[in-house]
């Protein structure tokens, strides 16, 4: 580890702020990126769809309930796997404006649901999955933004050129003489662009058999979510030395391969889809949900706070 005054002289700062005031307002940059995120995703979908032939209208019946079931998903995950952090308030599990949204259970929930809208349509939930894949991964690297915005999700002290510095204030116990980090958040960001532009070109190429795209981002963002967590130094519990989410992203991925060599191997596909892909979603959603060992706290794939708020004078 590099010592604390070992600043590298090209690193990147951390902004001074996390939002910005509009009037009696507090727009929050992370829930601003959210925002752009879901629309993102919704127009990349919109646009692959129609390439086959589908119709936007679904395409925005899906989201008008998939967002929702995300939030709640995300929120769910965040109150199982951090119990400890939530205030000693009733109304505490929904203030959600207090933070805490988990990534996890925010696609888990968003794809079950996602797959209900498509299956009440009649329409092909195989081939819907698809064309929604890379904008997902578009909107999760948008939302990654605005965990620079509020200097969380990096990883340990090092001394590359591009090492992130860190307020005081905003440091792990025990990395307090350290300015310099691993940006983490900004590896997660690149690599979501780079995976959505390969499953864009296989799905214009259509060589992969449906759900089999889908299938690949999973496995691909929990691939890189292996190497993500074995770089960050936030909170969270372990299990042999290893923090939670590393089991659970090690799981997803081993799944989502099976899971493309199940749909590349058979021949049909609906099948492929009804048993691999309900089975895969339910998997992980059980261990999004289920994993209530993971201690998600400031540090972690939650949302600090709505995209707006009352401003701290003003709540005051």
């Amino acid at each position: 580890m590099a010592p604390s005054w070992a600043v590298p002289v090209a690193a990147i700062p951390s902004p001074p702020a996390n939002g910005v005031h509009v009037g009696p307002l507090f727009v929050h940059a992370y829930g601003l990126m959210y925002a752009i995120g879901v629309l993102a995703a919704v127009a990349i979908a919109t646009r692959l769809w129609e390439r086959r032939g589908g119709s936007r209208e679904l395409v925005y019946d899906v989201a008008l309930w998939g967002v929702p079931a995300g939030l709640l998903g995300g929120r769910l995950y965040y109150l199982a796997t951090s119990w400890d952090q939530v205030p000693p308030h009733w109304w505490a599990p929904l203030a959600v404006w207090k933070g805490g949204l988990g990534i996890w259970g925010g696609i888990a929930a968003g794809t079950l649901v996602g797959l209900w809208r498509l299956r009440r349509a009649g329409a092909d939930s195989a081939a819907f999955l698809d064309v929604a894949a890379p904008g997902l991964l578009v909107a999760q690297a948008i939302g990654r933004i605005g965990n620079y915005f509020n200097q969380e999700l990096f990883g340990g002290p090092t001394g590359l050129p591009w090492a992130l510095r860190i307020d005081q204030a905003h440091r792990p116990e025990g990395y307090e003489r350290f300015a310099a980090f691993h940006p983490t958040f900004l590896y997660e960001l690149l690599f979501d662009f780079a995976l959505a532009a390969v499953l864009v070109l296989l799905i214009r190429r259509g060589r992969v058999r449906a759900p089999g795209v889908f299938a690949l981002y999973v496995a691909g963002y929990s691939g890189f979510r292996i190497f993500e967590e074995r770089l960050r130094i936030d909170p969270a519990h372990h299990i042999l030395g290893m923090r939670l989410n590393f089991f659970v992203a090690t799981t997803l991925c081993l799944a989502g391969l099976s899971w493309f060599v199940y749909t590349q191997r058979g021949r049909r596909r609906s099948r492929a889809l009804g048993r691999g892909g309900a089975l895969l979603a339910a998997g992980w959603a059980a261990c999004s949900l289920g994993a209530c060992g993971g201690h998600a706290v400031r540090h972690t794939d939650h949302a600090p706070a709505p995209l707006t708020s009352v401003s701290d004078s003003a709540r005051r």
